[in-house]
């Protein structure tokens, strides 16, 4: 918007077109929120956009543009009230019937949906009213209605929250989710992709229309490629995840068929929506998904993203699973669109991931960090970054998850139990599950332990372990050393791990991650940039 309003300033009027196409909208809500009349609203919003081109030069800060734009449209809605005349037309006559060529039932079943909805929203307080109209009605993002309106982002998000909520006291659940996707999401024809059981099973109670496929697979865990599917990285990788998670090779083989099975007849749906968390566990299959998404020829089928990081009422946010099904039916209809944009930008993340360079992430990144912040990738770099710091550190050979363990078992988490939920807790931005967890865990009793787990030293599977979860976690004197900064990780065990694209393995390693800096240095390459 800032390049637009510059450019204005300069006498481009191409860009205050483009300028006035954005912003439309938001001036249209507010506008009829004053007026109740769709002409005079219209009225209102073109007399504001004349006034803004006219004095536009006199605006000091292109950042304050959509408070002060805000202050004209008010203006011009109390000139408005003035000599107001009566309504010619409603609003509802003003919405466009979507889909090409619908027939009559259709198009009554439609309006009758959005008249529904419409007097719903329009009975609520305006401080709700305002916000779900543009969030949902005209798709600006929670950045853009927080400078427009001068709210904070958790303050719009509380209050979409609370209008949903009192949405819900007006009409069945069914029929609410129903009235969104026929407004903006598409209708039944739909296939919700989401990030395990857990939440699929309660989806499939009714929450949402058409069907729902669970995307079974840990890309925080094992090889990862560019291309996953073909043969001979496909096997290897089952291989991996059965060596070091105990996940089946022909299982995970199965599965990994079937899911491809049905993804690849997504043409028959009208619209796919993709449902993920913050963290990396979702980030990485999302960005795989885009990856995949990003290849294919789309035809009519519209890709939309519901992702979050966070939900009203609950402090400490791990995933869609902790929902229940009434907090998970207040989501339907708040899913993004996805665009070719993001679909290129979700590709590359992938590809930088799957890379045997770590730099190539730290690279992409740092390059499109305010791009990702502002735009439906939110969630990327934090959880990204998160993976790079995974590697073998520069200060004493542990990655994030390594040390966290080892600082809790110092601090008194002394067992398994424990540690799983104070190191899980503490790096949620990972999202890890128990069996990626544990697998950490056996490493650090390999070789020279840094850890001593009662009972469990010979073993490989834990759940071998009766009891295991509570048996005694203590530190060794190995352990002791690294915390006090007097001795290297990889002195004292070899490693086998597989970050991302990038495979570790033995006592010297070509990659590390220097914490001071924020980002990953070769060992090999002394002189070179990102480089020891």
């Amino acid at each position: 918007m800032q390049q637009w309003i510059e450019r204005v300033q300069q006498g481009d009027a191409e860009a205050f077109r483009e300028l006035s196409g954005h912003v439309r909208g938001m001036a249209y809500v507010v506008a009829y929120d004053m007026l109740s009349d769709v002409q005079l609203a219209e009225d209102a919003v073109q007399e504001a956009l004349l006034e803004a081109y006219m004095n536009l030069g006199s605006l000091q800060e292109p950042a304050a543009f959509p408070g002060w734009f805000k202050t004209i449209v008010v203006r011009q809605c109390h000139r408005l009230l003035r000599r107001k005349t009566e309504t010619t037309l409603p609003l509802e006559a003003a919405e466009q019937v979507p889909g090409s060529s619908p027939g009559a039932a259709e198009i009554v079943e439609y309006r009758e949906w959005t008249q529904v909805l419409h007097n719903s929203v329009s009975e609520l307080s305006a401080k709700l009213r305002v916000p779900l109209q543009l969030f949902y009605f005209y798709g600006y993002s929670l950045q853009e209605i927080s400078v427009y309106l001068g709210l904070p982002v958790a303050t719009l998000k509380k209050r979409l929250y609370d209008g949903r909520r009192k949405l819900k006291g007006a009409l069945p659940v069914a029929d609410l989710a129903a009235a969104f996707h026929l407004l903006h999401e598409g209708g039944a024809r739909m296939l919700h992709i989401v990030n395990g059981d857990t939440v699929g099973d309660k989806l499939k109670r009714g929450i949402v229309q058409g069907e729902v496929l669970v995307w079974r697979e840990i890309y925080s865990a094992g090889p990862i490629f560019t291309d996953p599917a073909a043969e001979q990285n496909r096997l290897l990788r089952a291989e991996v995840l059965q060596g070091t998670m105990g996940i089946p090779a022909a299982e995970y083989l199965a599965g990994c068929a079937e899911q491809e099975r049905r993804i690849s007849g997504f043409r028959q749906y009208d619209e796919v929506v993709l449902w993920f968390e913050h963290d990396l566990f979702d980030q990485s299959m999302l960005a795989y998904l885009l990856h995949w998404f990003n290849g294919q020829n789309l035809g009519n089928t519209k890709l939309s993203l519901l992702c979050i990081g966070e939900f009203p009422g609950i402090e400490l946010f791990h995933g869609l699973g902790q929902l229940t099904e009434a907090q998970l039916s207040t989501l339907p209809g708040t899913w993004r669109k996805i665009g070719r944009k993001e679909l290129q930008l979700g590709s590359l993340l992938w590809e930088a991931y799957a890379a045997a360079d770590p730099s190539e992430l730290a690279d992409l990144l740092a390059a499109k960090r305010e791009e990702l912040a502002g735009g439906t990738l939110v969630f990327a770099y934090d959880a990204f970054m998160a993976h790079l710091s995974r590697l073998p550190s520069v200060e004493n050979g542990l990655g994030i998850v390594e040390q966290t363990t080892l600082q809790a078992v110092a601090s008194g988490m002394d067992t398994p139990l424990k540690l799983f939920r104070q190191v899980t807790d503490q790096l949620h931005r990972l999202g890890m599950g128990d069996t990626e967890y544990w697998k950490i865990l056996r490493t650090l009793t390999a070789g020279k332990p840094l850890l001593e787990i009662e009972g469990a030293s010979e073993l490989t599977d834990y759940r071998e372990v009766p009891e295991f979860l509570h048996r005694s976690v203590t530190l060794t004197g190995w352990g002791e050393q690294l915390l006090a900064g007097a001795a290297d990780r990889l002195q004292l065990q070899s490693i086998d791990e597989w970050f991302g694209g990038l495979h570790l393995k033995g006592h010297d390693v070509s990659w590390r991650w220097d914490r001071a800096a924020g980002q990953p240095v070769s060992t090999r390459h002394p002189h070179g940039r990102n480089r020891m």
